[in-house]
């Protein structure tokens, strides 16, 4: 909590990051060969949050590139019953020295629409 007792801003990054490395490892694509960095970021807060309240944080594919991922995030309030802030995320994949991209493989980007349309989603690929 800040100052104003609301949800700090860093904690949206913090939860949208571990909502993004569970995604990532729920599609096996940490296999030790690549490393990915973050390229770009930004959340919109839309309400504030406030002690005590549930966040529940959906995260999807938006479009998949050559060697990036566009990711988008919702983080819904179960005390307000209302989505409370947006964001959305720029992963670049690199090899394991961090200096070469890397793309996506066909299998990966199997796995990845399967687990996208199974909540009916198809990202742009």
């Amino acid at each position: 909590m800040d100052a104003f007792s609301h949800l700090n801003n860093v904690v949206y990054y913090r939860y949208a990051e571990s909502a993004r490395i569970a995604y990532l490892q729920a599609l096996g694509m940490f296999d030790g060969d690549m490393v990915t960095v973050l390229a770009a970021s930004s959340c919109q807060y839309l309400r504030p949050v406030t002690y005590p309240d549930t966040l529940l944080l959906g995260v999807r594919c938006q479009r998949l590139g050559t060697t990036s991922i566009v990711m988008e995030y919702s983080y819904y309030s179960s005390a307000q019953q209302a989505i409370v802030a947006t964001a959305d995320a720029v992963v670049v994949r690199l090899d394991s020295q961090g200096e070469n991209k890397v793309p996506w493989t066909i299998e990966e980007r199997a796995r990845l629409k399967t687990l996208e349309n199974t909540v009916g989603h198809a990202p742009d690929m």
